[in-house]
């Protein structure tokens, strides 16, 4: 087997929570909403894609937030999203792990953990 790529990243949410998935993913972090397709419409969700990253949304009944499992999602200009996130209310938690990537975490409104982490640092 040879595994050639990532295709996506699936997180879950609670029943009635696509518009602060939509608020959220679209608006606040830039991503655009993918069409579902049909088959997969009714059990609700939302996904999203950007540059190099595709992240979908599913309704589980029993949601409980992922709080450490995470993404982590790659930004040109870390101090720049830190800011922008900051600005729309978005509480960061600094990464104190010493490891010599700039990163820091954010939760989505469900409380998923989300790892921004700056492009070109390696560990």
């Amino acid at each position: 087997m040879r595994i050639t790529r990532l295709d996506h990243v699936q997180l879950a949410m609670p029943p009635g929570g696509e518009e602060q998935a939509r608020e959220f993913y679209g608006r606040i972090l830039h991503l655009r909403e993918l069409e579902k397709p049909e088959p997969l419409k009714a059990k609700g969700g939302c996904w999203f894609a950007g540059q190099g990253v595709e992240l979908h949304l599913g309704v589980q009944a029993d949601f409980v937030p992922a709080t450490k499992a995470h993404p982590g999602l790659r930004v040109a200009d870390l101090a720049a999203a830190q800011a922008e996130l900051e600005a729309a209310g978005i509480t960061i938690v600094a990464d104190e792990s010493g490891v010599g990537v700039r990163r820091f975490y954010v939760n989505d409104p469900f409380g998923n953990r989300l790892e921004f982490m700056q492009e070109g640092d390696t560990f």
